[in-house]
């Protein structure tokens, strides 16, 4: 019995020592550091185009309607290749067939289909910015009456991210060393660095603007200019209190 005594009281003080040695940890200060979060921007220019192009067609019946849908919409696609435009860069992205009803007069039970508007889009990858011009001229001559959107794109965007990585990463460490400075020590080792995904512009809607072209019957002017491809980092530093050694 009583070296089951002893046994317990040296178990006990097992416990009490590691309780302790934890609680000492926890009281231990943590090393000072310095977090930022930092952006970087590169400036690129386009070298591709994406342009949704369509034609709506109108018919009493949704037979006729398609038939002439389909017709102009064949002749929009041979011109867009006789641009040079290959095959596999144009796609089918839209087909829809609507009847358009009517009440012809108050209290009617059901209402009457009057006609059929039928809506093709092809959607068509350009990776020439100078053709963009030309294929929407060519598409509006044979018969497209819709072009619902015109974005611009870099193909290869690597570079460009890696250059905004390295401001983000410049900055964000400019930014730590003011910081440092103003608290009265300086800046000492890197501890982590982190990087969000990087962020490419929003498309560039131009409806409006293509429609007034095909009103006039002038050539469609096309300025890519410039994108900015951004990125994100957040950097952790550890501080160094006191002045830094000269």
């Amino acid at each position: 019995m009583r070296l089951y005594s002893e046994r317990w009281m040296a178990g006990a003080f097992v416990v009490a020592v590691s309780t302790a040695a934890s609680a000492q940890e926890l009281q231990r200060p943590s090393v000072p550091q310095i977090v930022v979060s930092a952006q970087g921007e590169a400036k690129v220019t386009p070298d591709k185009a994406t342009i949704s192009i369509g034609v709506q067609t109108r018919a009493t019946t949704a037979a006729e309607a398609s038939a002439q849908n389909s017709r102009k919409q064949r002749a929009i696609i041979d011109a867009i290749k006789a641009k040079g435009v290959p095959a596999e860069q144009i796609a089918t992205s839209s087909f829809n067939v609507i009847p358009e009803t009517r009440y012809d007069r108050e209290g009617q039970a059901a209402p009457r289909t009057i006609s059929y508007l039928v809506s093709n889009i092809v959607t068509v990858e350009l990776r020439r910015i100078d053709l963009v011009g030309p294929v929407i001229d060519a598409a509006l001559a044979s018969g497209a009456n819709q072009i619902h959107s015109l974005n611009f794109g870099v193909a290869n965007a690597d570079s460009a991210r890696r250059v905004a990585l390295a401001a983000a990463v410049a900055r964000s460490r400019a930014d730590a060393e003011v910081m440092a400075r103003a608290a009265g020590g300086s800046l000492g080792p890197l501890l982590e660095l982190m990087a969000a995904e990087y962020h490419m512009p929003p498309p560039r809607p131009v409806m409006m603007e293509m429609r007034a072209a095909a009103q006039a019957d002038a050539s469609v002017p096309v300025e890519p200019g410039q994108e900015a491809v951004r990125a994100s980092v957040t950097a952790r530093w550890q501080f160094l209190s006191g002045s830094p050694p000269r």
